[in-house]
């Protein structure tokens, strides 16, 4: 039996954006959920999505102009990849994948992800979720670091701010999502934004710059979500990456339009070079285009 939708999904009229994204543009973070009957959410998920297939997630991406794409595992699914695996192995779009796995995953596990198009491993420290914990987190970065593989986090640096030293550890690339969920309001000198910047200043560290509601009150625009995307890009232009986070699971009240979301990209990351750097470039070298 299907379980009632406890979030909305996305706008259904992606806008075409004014902003025209360069070729080869990614956008490297979204999920796929549904149908239930095939893909069952865990029976203690903090949310019940809506059916995103990989083919709704397709026709959004043609209209924004991104010709490549990075599916990550959702909590909902816990270590369970198989929605996000058959969307990888769809062949309908240049798709890779970051999954979440447990601290048991098999040599020949690993492999059979990677050979999929998986690139990476998610680690949710800003909820409880099934998958690894932080001190399991350098025993498999030493199984992934050989496939070229990084370690992705959620993390929230204004609750736990002693996280810095942990990750700073971390002998492999690391991915850090949703602006470490600095409040944008705060500014950039925030204790919280301030330790993301210490952070992607490491020459193995990246970020995701995405994830406005998670940041910022100011709906539709999240104006003040701007000069933290600036000065994270400033940081580190070569380890800067982008993302949508279609469906927008968290969205929530402030469902954004995905066409929108591009065109932030503008006041985002002015210099045309640079922006190139962000959606084509960095994405090409961290997920092995």
């Amino acid at each position: 039996m299907s379980r009632a939708f406890t979030i909305p999904g996305p706008q259904p009229d992606t806008r075409k954006p004014r902003l025209k994204l360069p070729p080869g543009s990614c956008d490297c973070h979204a999920h796929v959920f549904g149908p239930q009957s095939r893909y069952p959410f865990l029976h203690d998920a903090k949310y019940i999505a809506p059916d995103a297939s990989p083919e709704d997630y397709v026709r959004m991406l043609r209209t924004i102009g991104c010709d490549r794409a990075v599916l990550v595992q959702p909590s909902v699914y816990g270590t369970d990849n198989t929605a996000m695996l058959d969307a990888l192995r769809s062949g309908i779009f240049p798709f890779r994948g970051v999954a979440v796995v447990d601290e048991n995953i098999t040599d020949r596990e690993l492999e059979d992800l990677h050979a999929a198009g998986v690139r990476g491993v998610r680690i949710n420290l800003a909820a409880w979720t099934p998958g690894l914990k932080l001190d399991q987190a350098p025993r498999l970065a030493a199984r992934i670091k050989p496939l070229g593989w990084h370690l992705q986090f959620f993390v929230d640096f204004k609750k736990v701010p002693e996280l810095e030293d942990h990750l700073t550890t971390l002998d492999i690339d690391i991915v850090l999502d949703h602006f470490g969920r600095a409040p944008a309001a705060e500014g950039t000198g925030s204790p919280s934004f301030q330790t993301l910047l210490r952070l992607v200043s490491r020459d193995n560290c990246w970020a995701k710059i995405m994830g406005v509601y998670f940041v910022s009150e100011r709906y539709p625009n999240f104006s003040d979500v701007a000069p933290l995307a600036r000065a994270v890009v400033e940081r580190a232009p070569e380890r800067t990456v982008w993302a949508t986070d279609w469906p927008h699971p968290m969205g929530l009240d402030k469902m954004p339009n995905d066409g929108d979301l591009a065109d932030l990209l503008a006041d985002w990351v002015p210099d045309e070079a640079q922006r190139k750097k962000v959606l084509v470039d960095n994405p090409a070298r961290l997920y092995g285009f």
